[in-house]
């Protein structure tokens, strides 16, 4: 079978032969919509589970909007002049509302990045700020010990709204929801503290029950109540494909059942060589990137197998803490050690790579260093059939294989 698949920003041919049965597990179509903003405007008309958002703000009172920064995909710009419009209709002033880019522990972005975000009528109608981290308010602890510290704005506000996009998370389950709220807009040292929970069994891609991380993030909303959300689900091209308006935990869910129905695909058994692309840039910009990827695909590989993972990484590790924590340590099961003696933010990357190195062999196809890929414990390689030609002679004539095109997106997952 030949086959191409995404790398930085142009498609790399390869071959897998046919004694291999190879399967490509690709997204299911989403369906065609007449218009982006008519699908928001319909989940705002249709509420789950809660009235609509017209008849539970009232004029006069401070209304926050937090919303996605830059390193999201949401577009904002679509459904923010929707939830605006909703709330002319209760006679809310354009004064009265700020909008809140939930930065978590990301960097300050520039007020052109905001203006891009949120397009420039809204940038002109209402207030649009970053969060700051640094300023916040004590709003209570959750039961594991997390703080609820939220930034001063969503705190003194009136009425909370959050708008975000719902795709897989690697240990939250999935993004969307109350994560708007924590880690959106929460001090560092509460992020922190969820975030240690990530090591907990549960704490993975498409788990919502029992996933310690996303329940310490929905306990927040006890100190810190959401009166409405909006989360929408895109397709492969980032356009919105469904949107659910709401109520914070049903709306969120049901967003998530949509994302499940296009992306999250059944498989019987794991394969022996699995061949992922994170589809290319940005997603392959660097290894802090690519990881997310590989997190997914993990699933879909045997025990003791090997994933080929093509990611040009041309920026390498893509962040400082991360790298530290790569060249720190000598092994995988060093830096699983190290996350569970002082959890640090960055670093938490690392150990979740390692853990998928516990279980196969990585085979990464990047323009990175040898020697720095081989540090994060990979087999380095600079051409895509090579790479897959050493799988298939290291596991052999019978070999399995599953090929994923999109593994920033698909989560293949047995039952």
């Amino acid at each position: 079978m030949d086959l191409k698949i995404r790398y930085f920003k142009e498609d790399i041919p390869f071959h897998v032969d046919d004694s291999h049965h190879p399967i490509v597990l690709n997204p299911r179509k989403c369906p065609a919509l007449e218009s982006e903003a008519g699908e928001v405007v319909r989940a705002l008309e249709h509420p789950i589970d809660s009235p609509r958002l017209k008849d539970i703000v009232k004029p006069g009172e401070k209304i926050v909007i937090v919303t996605s920064d830059i390193s999201r995909p949401m577009p904002s710009w679509v459904a923010l002049p929707c939830v605006l419009d909703e709330l002319g209709k209760a006679g809310v002033r354009d004064e009265d509302v700020t909008v809140v880019f939930g930065l978590g522990s990301h960097r300050k972005q520039t007020e052109e990045e905001k203006k891009r975000l949120v397009g420039e009528e809204v940038y002109n109608r209402v207030r649009c700020i970053d969060s700051d981290p640094d300023d916040f308010i004590h709003m209570g602890t959750c039961k594991n010990g997390t703080s609820v510290d939220i930034f001063r704005t969503v705190a003194e506000a009136d009425w909370r709204i959050l708008v975000g996009n719902v795709e897989y998370h690697y240990f939250a389950g999935y993004s969307g929801g109350m994560k708007a709220i924590m880690p959106g807009v929460s001090s560092r040292a509460a992020i922190q503290s969820n975030h240690r929970n990530m090591i907990k069994e549960g704490a993975y891609a498409g788990n919502l029950e029992g996933n310690p991380v996303r329940d310490d993030i929905e306990e927040v909303y006890q100190y810190c109540p959401v009166d409405f959300i909006l989360n929408v689900a895109l397709d492969e091209n980032h356009h919105i494909a469904y949107a659910a308006a709401g109520h914070h935990v049903k709306a969120h869910r049901k967003a998530c059942e949509f994302l499940d129905s296009i992306y999250k695909i059944h498989i019987d058994h794991p394969a022996d060589v699995v061949i992922v692309s994170t589809s290319g840039f940005p997603k392959d910009i660097n290894l802090y990137q690519a990881q997310k990827s590989i997190d997914n695909a993990k699933h879909s590989v045997k025990e003791g197998g090997i994933m080929v993972v093509a990611a040009a990484c041309k920026e390498g590790f893509g962040s400082d803490v991360f790298a530290k924590w790569i060249m720190q340590y000598d092994t995988p099961d060093d830096r699983i050690k190290a996350i569970h003696e002082h959890f640090e933010l960055g670093g938490h990357k690392s150990a979740a790579l390692a853990l998928v190195e516990k279980k196969c062999n990585i085979y990464l196809v990047t323009d990175m260093e040898d020697d720095l890929v081989r540090k994060a414990n990979m087999t380095p390689f600079h051409n895509l059939q090579e790479a897959v030609d050493a799988a298939f002679a290291k596991m052999g004539k019978d070999a399995s294989c599953y090929i994923i095109p999109d593994g920033g997106s698909t989560l293949p997952m047995e039952d």
